[in-house]
């Protein structure tokens, strides 16, 4: 199993998809979120997600680390945290 590696991402809180969710009290959507996940760890062939939780609200703005580890059989596990929560964890596999 190899080691986790790690890296900065953060959602700019002029994002056009923010201002929609929601007016007043803007939250990240868990669509953009993960885009960003796949788009740092350079994903730009097809892949399959296996799953994909969001267990916290991530504000526009915030800085947030992305860790991930790749695994046997094309699978890279992946988490993302932010002030020592975990926001996002998920399992992504090479089709």
């Amino acid at each position: 199993m190899n080691s986790w590696e790690c890296r900065k991402i953060i959602v700019d809180a002029d994002h056009p998809s923010v201002a929609g969710h929601f007016p007043g009290n803007p939250i990240v959507p868990g669509a953009l979120l993960l885009d960003h996940a796949l788009s740092a760890l350079a994903l730009r062939c097809p892949c399959l997600i296996r799953n994909v939780k969001f267990l916290r609200i991530v504000r526009p703005g915030t800085a947030l680390e992305l860790r991930w580890q790749s695994l046997d059989g094309g699978k890279i596990r992946f988490s993302c945290h932010s002030a020592g929560d975990v926001v996002m964890t998920g399992l992504l596999e090479s089709e």
